[in-house]
Formats: structure tokens, C-alpha cells, sequence
């Protein structure tokens, strides 16, 4: 047996006077490499024992909490305290399971100073701001996976005297539990168990047994809030918004690293013309038109217009072509996806992530015929043939052909848009519901588990959402009675649906102030004392002023004179207070607006651009809070939804019942930047006979509709199947729909549905290079479009004001708010003096915007 092995000539070990020799020795290594001990002895540490004083003390110190006698806390009594905490503060609806929870909760930790020392209040504060953290949703309950449970089991043993201690729970690092998200997770696309069937239960959505069961344990005040649609409103600045990044390698939208700047480096300025590439190229790769069929023809080269019939036209598949490809396959046609630019030289080129190419417009139609704007910065396809002559030769990477222009020029025969997706198609998720009034959630591959807004996916809380959208939106059949505790009859009134939109409202005159005055004293006489009646929701574009302010003309005015007029302003609010203590006022600003309107002088300034100041507004928010208290004194929080005014960015978002509902808000002249940059194409000899061929279809397909109503000839809606002959093919070539503007039809109409068509093509607010619209690198998640909102209000002071619907999403220009030029006919004639206010009122239930006119 062989002995231990020794270590030869350690050093003596030292003691000092008064050291502690009960300290814990260092465990030595046993291996014989290092030389140390196998077996290093311990001492073994004496215990002292303590005075008798000294354990009559800790025991006093252990002991010191007050002691907490449980109480039975009926639900009932700790829902409006719970209402107030959770629902008011912090956005959280809570249901009939997860109140009794709380209420055994706050009963047994709490006891009987729940209420007057306010210890309920902090505890909930505490598990709202738990539930949010572990990603519960909008939705308080217990369900299958136990969450709120798990929450309670966490904070229980750091309940001591009725309060949380918070030390206890940062120092025992388990502030929330991480429940099992896998179903939901906040940004990622690619999941595993993605063909799973995602149970209703396991997202909250059995929360409408409030509604049911406990109609009747809450009171009328308590119960209209719930009801009141503004408690699903959020206005979402452009940047609050998630900055998403589309990553090539797991095909999925994924968060940015870090911190947004706005000076970040030039490698984000790159990024930002990448993902919008990227977003395009994968939008039409998921296109049916792009996929290679089963079956194989003959083949022949795929082209953007076709005359053939849809059975033969499926049977070819659209192949995008890289640029560096084209290298020696001249004479050869092809398909290219790039962004137009201008090449060093002056040339018209096209450029994609492999290189770029000169193109030759001679003989170039658009598709459709003047139904589109192409300008430099947009992303398009091209089909023609390319010719490698020798010239254009570039001495970036002209050799190898990657990252630099190629030889040769690309003579292009037709240029169209990448055709736009609709929003169900983008999230993956059915666009009917079932019988249940669910959508399905594995309708297909998209991007329903990412949160574009920080509201929640859509795959995660759609379902639920829906639900209390049919609950607030009820058919009016069902506005009659609800049931009270004493079985009597109580009317109740219809549901708060219309958006005011009222643009270009230059506060700088007169007749501005007075439209203003006019519009809000009509909502205020037709309400006759009724909420119901009045708009929940009024957003005021601007630009607010009719020149640049502070830019250092003595047009536009001084920080003063800005001042002043937003008091005119906040003057003509007092006079409604009913409508300001019920109403959410928007204010998006204007390129003439404070403060880019310092150093822009009205020229086009970075986008996405800050709110109003607060400096400027000071007696507007003055006004909402004189008139809060006005209407609203006598009543407690929980018993109304106050009015409120919000500055918010341009463009801003504005979401309804989380991810349900979208609207984007933007404020530009957009229609005349397109018509200044746009290219022009040469007129063939036989353009006039198509033109006459295309008038004379568009006359047969008008005297076929003439019984429509005149609402729905005006509109762009792709979704009847009348106008579909060949839905793939549209979709691939991105053209109109064959009812297309009758020559009969108004020129607004016709540049309406140009307008509309170029920009939900592109899936962008400003598809121009930075030297045409400047933006913020980092913030430029907030101008994309994709997925196409629910609703895009534009306020182009150019264009008149219409509403029109594209592939889903529904388009309202607001255009200018009074018409300068407007005639009123007296007995005398025409008279001076009078003016029409013209504003948009957009219905959310039905999704549709009016056109509403008012003579002052």
C-alpha cells in the first residue's frame, strides 16, 4: 500500500495575535503534480456559546415584524381597489380567476390594514409590474400553465408586516418566475413546434367570463370603463418603436443590438438599405408567382406582362436574377430585383447586393401604364435583356463583378413594383375566422409571433383581442339591456367607433381657428349631453403653422408668436369641455413645426422628427385638465376615462386592441416629391392605340357597374374576385385592378390610386435616397409599412382629400382642412367670406373612412 505523498519543506505557519482561528481553511488539491497533501486536515471549529442575554436579544430582533392576523377578503370588495391598480396604472385587464387569487392573497399576507394603510395598493403594484415582466399579457388569470400562481409562490416569502420586502426579493434574485413562453415569444419567427395547435386556455382567453359571470358584481361606472374603447388605445411614438432587423440566416425578423443613436456609425446607414432588400426579396420569394411549380413546360423566359391565359401563365415561375450573374450571358433576358439609383457617372442604374448595372429606358413600359411613380431610391423589378458591350466600365470591381457595376447595360422592356402583401398573408394567420370568430394560427409561414409595435404578436393575444373588440364593437341589436343586481333594466348606449381627422390645420389664421371651432361645436350639439355620441378619438395634423417657424423670416415668426397661437388654440378647447374630458386629442406635427423648422426653414427635415414641445403647449394640456375637472371632479379615477391631449411624433402609430388594429399616421407632401423625381418614359408609336383600347375596356366595365354605389367605384379594394381574373399574375406584375379609373372618373381619383399604389408597393413611408429625404438611420424601422397597417392617414397638403382601399389596407388622405377658395351662393350672388371645412371621420368597426364637409 503504497503512502500518502508529502510535501518536503513547507513553510511554518504563522499565527497572529488575536486572529480568528475558527476561519474556514482553504480545501487543497489532492493531485501529486501540484505537491500538495491527499488528505489536508481541518480543524475542526469550537462553538462558543452565547450569553443568555445575547439569545433573549436575537430572539427579540427575529420576532420584531408585527404579527398579520389572516382575513377572508371577499373578491367583490378588493375589485376596485385591484381596477384602479392594475387596469387604470398599468393597462391590465383583470379576470374573474385571477381576482380571487389576489383576493386570498392580500386576505392572508395583508389582513385588515388592506385597506387604510393602502398595503393592497403596493402589493399589486409589485405583482402587475411581475406579471408584465414574465410576458403575461393584457390578460390577468391563472389558466393551465399556472402563471399568477407561480408569481404568488414567488413573492409569498418575502411578505413580512403586510409589505413586500423588495430587499429580500432582490437579494433572493427570483423576482418573477420565467414561465414556460415558448408559445409566445416577443421577436423571433422560428420555432420548433410551429405546426402545434395553440390552445385558446394557454393565452388567456376564457377572460370574457367576467362579462358572463360577474356582469353583475360590477358597478355601472366601473363597467362603462371597461367598455370604453380609449382603454385599448395607445399612440406609439416612432422612438418607442421595436427596431427589428430581418436576418438571412434564420429568415426571421430579430431585435436589434444596442442602443438607438443618432450619430451611430456608417455600417447602420448600409444596414438600413439591406433589410429594406431583404424585406422585399423575401416577400416575393414567399409570392405563389416566384415559387417553382410542380410540373414542368416548356420553357421560355418570364415576363411581366403576359396575354395569355391564367392556366398558362401559372406554369411559369417568376427566377430574380442577380446582378454580378449577368457577367457573360449577353443577349440572354432575365428578371432583376434592385433599388434605381444614380450611378457615379450620371447614369440611371440598378443595384442589388451583388453589384449594379446601367439601364437603357428607351424602350421601357411601366406596369401598369401611369398607374405608378418610379423614382430613384425604390425597390423594383426590371425584366429585359442584357448587352455586354464593353462599355460602362467602372473601376469598382468591374473584374470580379461583386459590389461594383458590371459591363454592359441592361436594356429593360418593362418596370413594375414589387407586388404588396396583404397583412393576414404577412403574420401568417387566416384572413376569415371560424365559427368561434378565431382566426387559425398555423395558416402559414409569416410573422405572427414577432412584436412589431410592443403591443404583443398577433398569434399571442389576436384571438383574445377579438373577443373584447365584439365586446366593445356589439352589432346594435345587442345595445339593449345588460342585468343589474336588482334585475332591473338598464339602457345602454351604442359604442364609441369614429376618428376624427382633421389636416393641415394652420393655426396661424383666422379661418382655420374658426373651421376648428365649427367642426368641434358640431360634434358637441349632436351629442346633446350623450358620450357615446361623440368621437373617441380626434387627431389634428399639422403643419400648425402656414411657414417655417423660427427659421429666421419674419413670415413664419418667432418662439412668441408660436406660443400665442397654440393658445388661440387651447382658447376655442375651453368651450367644449364635455368633448375634451372624453376625447384623446393626437397632435402630429408638420415640417414647419418647431424644432427642425430652427435650421430646416421648411425644407424636408429628418424623419422620423420629435413632437411638439412642451414649451408651446403649456395651456393646451392646461385646458384638458381644467376640463377633467370640471366634468369629471365629483367622481373618483375608476369611474370615467379622462380626456387627454398627446403630442405625438411624425409619423406615429396609433394601436387599437393591441396588435388588431394599426394605423400609421404621417404628415409630407409626398404626391409632389414623386412628381419631381419620377422618371419619364418615351411615348411609342403605339401607345395611343393601347390607350384607346384600355379607355374602351375601362367604358365596358363602368357600364357593367353603373348600379354600384358611387362609394365603392371610387375605391381601390382588390378584394372582389370580379376584378381577379388572374389573382397570381396580379400579384407577381402588381397591377390595378381592371376596374381602373373610367375616363369619366375625376383626375384626384386616378392620382389617388397612383399615390396609394406606389407606396404600399414599396412597404415604406419615403422610399427616396437620404439626399431627397433625409432619416435617422437607426430609427428607420418607424417608416416601413410592413406589415401593411389596418389604416394609413396621409396629409399631403397637395393632394384632395379621398379614401381608398388596397389589398386590405385602407388609405385616407386628409388633405387641407378649409378650402380657401370656396363660394358660398347668397341672393346676391357669390359671397366672399365663407369658407368649408373638410375633415375625414373614419369608422374603426367598419375599417372605412367619410369624407365630412362643413360650411362656417
Amino acid at each position: 500500500m503504497e503512502e500518502p505523498i508529502s510535501t518536503p519543506g513547507l513553510p511554518t505557519r504563522t499565527y497572529k495575535a488575536g486572529a480568528n482561528l475558527h476561519t474556514e481553511e482553504q480545501l487543497l488539491s489532492s493531485s501529486p503534480g501540484f505537491g500538495t497533501p491527499a488528505y489536508p486536515i481541518k480543524s475542526r471549529p469550537t462553538e462558543v456559546a452565547k450569553p443568555f442575554a445575547a439569545q433573549l436579544n436575537t430572539r427579540t430582533t427575529t420576532h420584531s415584524a408585527p404579527t398579520v392576523l389572516p382575513i377572508l377578503l371577499p373578491p367583490q370588495t378588493l375589485r376596485p381597489v385591484a381596477f384602479r391598480t392594475l387596469t387604470k396604472k398599468h393597462n391590465l385587464t383583470l379576470t374573474s380567476s385571477g381576482l380571487g387569487l389576489l383576493s386570498t392573497f392580500i386576505g392572508k399576507f395583508c389582513g385588515s390594514g388592506w385597506r387604510e394603510e393602502g398595503l393592497a395598493e403596493r402589493v399589486l403594484d409589485e405583482i402587475a409590474k411581475a406579471w408584465k415582466k414574465c410576458g403575461g399579457g393584457l390578460l390577468v388569470e391563472d389558466g393551465p400553465e399556472k402563471k399568477l400562481s407561480n408569481i404568488l409562490k414567488t413573492l409569498e416569502p418575502c411578505m413580512s408586516g403586510g409589505r413586500l420586502d423588495t430587499g429580500k426579493l432582490s437579494r433572493s434574485n427570483s423576482s418573477v418566475p420565467t414561465p414556460n413562453l415558448s408559445r409566445a415569444p416577443s421577436f423571433t419567427t422560428s420555432r420548433p413546434d410551429a405546426n402545434t395547435d395553440i390552445s385558446q386556455s394557454s393565452l388567456g382567453l376564457s377572460a370574457l367570463n367576467v362579462e358572463e359571470g360577474d356582469s353583475r358584481n360590477l358597478g355601472e361606472d366601473e363597467e362603462q370603463s371597461q367598455l370604453d374603447v380609449r382603454s385599448y388605445l395607445k399612440v406609439i411614438s416612432a422612438f418607442d418603436q421595436p427596431r427589428l432587423m430581418y436576418s438571412t440566416s434564420s429568415k426571421s425578423l430579430e431585435p436589434v443590438n444596442g442602443m438607438a443613436s443618432l450619430l451611430p456609425p456608417i455600417q447602420h446607414k448600409i444596414s438600413t438599405f439591406r433589410n429594406r432588400y431583404h424585406l422585399v426579396h423575401q416577400r416575393l420569394m414567399r409570392n405563389e408567382s416566384f415559387q417553382t411549380p410542380s410540373f414542368t413546360t416548356a420553357t421560355r423566359p418570364p415576363r411581366l406582362m403576359h396575354s395569355a391565359s391564367g392556366m398558362t401563365t401559372m406554369q411559369q415561375a417568376y427566377k430574380i436574377t442577380p446582378i454580378a450573374n449577368l457577367l457573360g450571358r449577353s443577349g440572354t433576358s432575365h428578371l432583376l430585383l434592385g433599388m434605381l439609383v444614380h450611378s457615379p457617372a450620371g447614369d440611371l442604374a440598378l443595384t442589388d447586393l451583388s453589384g449594379s448595372v446601367v439601364l437603357d429606358l428607351s424602350i421601357a413600359r411601366p406596369v401598369p401604364e401611369d398607374g405608378v411613380w418610379f423614382c430613384p431610391g425604390m425597390i423594383i423589378l426590371v425584366e429585359g435583356t442584357y448587352e455586354e458591350d464593353g462599355s460602362h466600365n467602372s473601376n469598382l470591381g468591374s473584374a470580379a463583378g461583386v459590389g461594383g457595376q458590371i459591363k454592359g447595360v441592361f436594356v429593360a422592356h418593362t418596370l413594375a413594383g414589387p407586388p404588396a402583401e396583404r397583412r393576414s398573408l404577412s403574420l401568417g394567420i387566416s384572413a376569415g375566422l371560424d365559427p368561434g370568430g378565431n382566426t387559425h394560427a398555423s395558416a402559414g409561414a409569416g410573422f405572427g409571433w414577432v412584436d412589431f409595435l410592443g403591443v404583443g404578436s398577433e398569434k399571442a393575444l389576436g384571438n383574445q383581442m377579438r373577443r373584447i373588440q365584439r365586446r366593445i364593437f356589439r352589432p346594435p341589436t345587442a345595445l339593449q339591456t345588460i342585468n343589474v343586481p336588482d334585475d332591473d333594466q338598464i339602457e345602454t348606449e351604442p359604442p364609441r367607433r369614429q376618428i376624427a381627422l382633421l389636416g393641415e390645420c394652420n393655426l396661424d389664421s383666422p379661418r382655420t381657428l374658426d373651421a376648428i371651432r365649427a367642426i368641434l361645436s358640431s360634434y358637441n350639439a349632436s351629442s346633446s349631453g350623450h358620450i357615446s355620441d361623440l368621437p373617441f378619438s380626434i387627431v389634428m395634423m399639422g403643419n400648425f403653422v402656414s411657414a417655417a417657424s423660427m427659421s429666421g423670416s419674419s413670415k413664419g415668426g418667432g418662439s412668441i408668436e408660436y406660443k400665442e397661437h397654440f393658445d388661440a388654440l387651447a382658447s376655442i378647447l375651453s368651450e367644449f369641455p364635455l368633448l375634451l374630458a372624453n376625447t384623446t386629442f393626437v397632435f402630429v406635427p408638420g415640417d414647419n413645426d418647431p424644432w427642425v423648422s430652427s435650421f430646416s426653414a421648411g425644407a424636408s427635415c429628418l424623419l422620423p422628427r420629435q413632437g411638439l414641445p412642451e414649451v408651446f403647449t403649456s395651456r393646451v394640456r392646461r385646458a384638458f385638465t381644467t376640463a377633467n375637472t370640471e366634468v369629471h371632479g365629483g367622481l373618483k379615477e375608476t369611474d370615467a376615462m379622462k380626456g387627454q391631449g398627446i403630442w405625438a411624433t411624425n409619423p406615429a402609430r396609433m394601436s387599437l386592441f393591441g396588435p388588431l388594429e394599426e394605423m400609421v399616421m404621417f404628415r409630407d407632401d409626398i404626391t409632389s416629391r414623386f412628381r419631381r423625381t419620377a422618371i419619364t418614359f418615351p411615348k411609342l408609336d403605339g401607345d395611343d392605340e393601347e390607350i384607346e383600347a384600355a379607355a374602351a375596356a375601362a367604358s365596358n366595365v363602368q357600364s357593367q357597374s353603373q348600379d354600384a354605389p358611387q362609394s365603392d367605384a371610387e375605391e381601390m379594394d382588390l378584394d372582389d374576385p370580379r376584378n381577379n381574373l388572374d389573382r397570381a399574375v396580379q400579384d407577381a406584375t402588381s397591377h390595378v385592378p381592371s376596374s381602373g379609373p373610367a375616363p369619366s372618373s375625376p383626375p384626384s381619383i386616378h392620382a389617388a390610386r397612383k399615390l396609394v399604389k406606389t407606396i404600399l408597393d414599396q412597404s415604406h413611408l419615403s422610399p427616396f435616397p437620404l439626399s431627397i429625404r433625409p432619416q435617422l438611420w437607426d430609427h428607420s424601422a418607424a417608416l416601413s409599412l410592413y406589415p401593411l397597417p389596418t389604416a394609413l392617414v396621409l396629409c399631403d397638403a397637395e393632394m384632395p382629400a379621398f379614401a381608398i382601399s388596397y389589398e386590405g389596407c385602407h388609405v385616407m388622405n386628409v388633405g387641407r382642412l378649409v378650402d380657401e377658395f370656396s363660394l358660398r351662393r347668397g341672393q346676391g350672388g357669390a359671397v366672399r367670406g365663407s369658407g368649408v371645412a373638410r375633415w375625414i371621420e373614419y369608422d374603426c368597426r367598419s375599417r372605412k373612412g367619410e369624407e365630412r364637409n362643413l360650411r362656417f
